[in-house]
């Protein structure tokens, strides 16, 4: 065989021409990069699980499968928004503006749900421009596009960005038992349209249509969005070895249809628990050190304090 990059004759098998040192074969399913030393290596594209459009014509990418981030499209007439410190990136003619969006009201209240004060506004005067947001954690972004008046409950802390025209408040649970015990506390997040919004879930994410009367139940944490229709509600579990060896705790959500549900697979206080729990079982059980104040750190950011 001849090597494509320099043409020198190469033996089967050979894995790099012996003349220019180019990559000649590689394990099957991968990608052949061929390049000269000390040259440019141009590294594939990533991986687009998943390309879209509003109905309002605004263009957008999901990039990436575990860590991922969304691309979109602005151009004049479109307004994206995030909250502070979201931005991943975007092109030289994207103008962000930052503003305490909906009053001193809505600012407070995003607090509440674990975002920030601030939102960041992202538009174009003309021309087309691009901008991203990644990931926090490792998980999934979830395009939502909501016609007038629709609406999803969602965790605290799930909003990622959205078109200006959806309106993003705070959800109380009314009842008692489901704010105490239902994995997220009181205070959720209502987006209502219209308007493309995009939210941000740990690990994969499992989507239910549940009909009328249909019920299901799920410990609680995993419950990541979920439409007004669902009556969500917390039960405890039945018979006493269940409760005390089942390991599931004293709760379930239950999740009554009509409507959608979306469940999350890693809820990020379970890994919280995981790291803690191998932080403290290790050799040498000092946490008092440098790098024991920092772990300690990132734990307690995770779970709340």
């Amino acid at each position: 065989m001849k090597c494509p990059n320099c043409q020198t004759n190469v033996e089967e098998g050979k894995r790099f021409c012996p003349n220019c040192g180019a990559v000649l074969a590689v394990a099957q399913n991968e990608s052949i990069i061929v390049h000269r030393r000390g040259g440019r290596i141009d590294l594939p594209d990533p991986a687009v699980s998943y390309t879209g459009q509003g109905q309002s014509g605004l263009k957008y990418q999901l990039i990436g499968t575990t860590l991922q981030a969304v691309t979109i499209e602005l151009t004049p007439g479109h307004t994206v928004v995030s909250e502070s410190g979201g931005l991943a990136w975007m092109s030289a003619n994207v103008k962000m503006e930052t503003r305490a969006s909906g009053g001193i009201g809505k600012a407070i209240g995003r607090l509440f749900t674990g975002e920030s004060f601030f939102l960041v506004e992202y538009e174009v005067s003309s021309g087309q421009g691009i901008v991203a947001f990644a990931s926090e954690f490792p998980g999934k972004i979830v395009p939502i596009d909501l016609a007038e008046g629709q609406s999803v409950i969602a965790q605290k802390d799930a909003f990622m960005c959205a078109e200006k025209s959806v309106d993003v408040t705070l959800h109380f649970r009314k009842k008692l038992a489901a704010g105490f015990f239902g994995g997220e506390g009181f205070i959720m997040q209502k987006f209502t349209g219209p308007g493309l919004a995009f939210m941000e879930f740990d690990g994969e994410i499992v989507e239910y249509t549940l009909e009328a009367g249909q019920t299901l139940m799920v410990d609680t944490g995993y419950v990541a969005m979920y439409e007004p229709t669902v009556d969500f509600d917390i039960e405890m579990v039945r018979g006493i070895k269940n409760i005390f060896f089942g390991g599931e705790g004293l709760f379930l959500a239950r999740l009554r249809g009509p409507g959608r549900v979306w469940l999350q697979t890693m809820p990020i206080y379970n890994l919280a628990r995981k790291i803690a729990a191998h932080i403290h079982q290790s050799g040498s059980g000092d946490l008092s050190t440098a790098g024991g104040d920092i772990a300690k750190g990132v734990i307690k950011g995770l779970i709340g304090g």
